[in-house]
């Protein structure tokens, strides 16, 4: 098992209050960080959340959406235990979208571990309130600073931790939702079936869109 270094925050994070959730509005302390360069993966730690300080404006992800992302939650259980929902099954779609837009995978069995000790680390943030959640966030770019269309050879990982409640405003009841026939996010070959920043991208003016129209 690859060794996670871990720096704990001298600063700690101010909570949201109970029934001030949203949804990624709030983050915990620390975050996990690992960089590929020179052919691996290299130098995972976990560390204080903060700011990115050396992204070059050259970097590929901002000119070609080399970029990739996963979402899923840990849950307080009733013993006050806390459990993270199928990190597998993630690490393994993770994988797929990784290999879909040419960038290095990283190791599913490090991934998790990473998650669970960041998990553990940031246990307080995880809440207690009925319907809530501590929402995990893995993501990878590409930092390689060139122009050409090409993968990157050097990218960034990075796992963040989010406290949540319902996704929309109206909370857990129904919404509604207006089905979009003319802008297509997913079409036969493309890339509908992992999760890219691209992908989501592709939504957006449909969704504004159907918001105005009062969906």
């Amino acid at each position: 098992m690859v060794q996670i270094e871990t720096a704990r925050t001298e600063t700690p994070r101010q909570k949201p209050t109970p029934g001030n959730l949203g949804f990624g509005r709030h983050f915990s302390d620390h975050m996990f960080r690992m960089e590929y360069r020179d052919g691996a993966w290299i130098s995972p730690r976990i560390e204080p959340y903060g700011a990115f300080v050396a992204l070059e404006p050259a970097a590929s992800a901002i000119h070609y959406a080399q970029s990739i992302f996963e979402g899923f939650k840990a849950f307080r259980q009733a013993n006050g235990e806390v459990a993270i929902f199928r990190p597998d099954a993630h690490a393994a779609r993770f994988t797929r979208s990784a290999k879909r837009l040419c960038i290095p995978p990283v190791p599913e069995e490090l991934l998790v571990a990473a998650c669970r000790q960041l998990v553990s680390l940031d246990a307080d943030w995880v809440p207690r309130e009925e319907g809530a959640s501590l929402y995990l966030r893995p993501v990878i770019f590409a930092t390689e600073s060139f122009l050409g269309v090409r993968p990157a050879t050097r990218y960034q990982l990075v796992v963040m931790t989010s406290p949540v409640g319902a996704y929309y405003a109206e909370g857990f009841a129904p919404v509604r939702i207006l089905v979009e026939r003319r802008q297509v996010r997913a079409a036969p070959g493309g890339l509908g079936d992992v999760k890219t920043a691209a992908n989501y991208a592709a939504s957006l003016q449909a969704a504004m869109a159907a918001k105005e129209a009062g969906y």
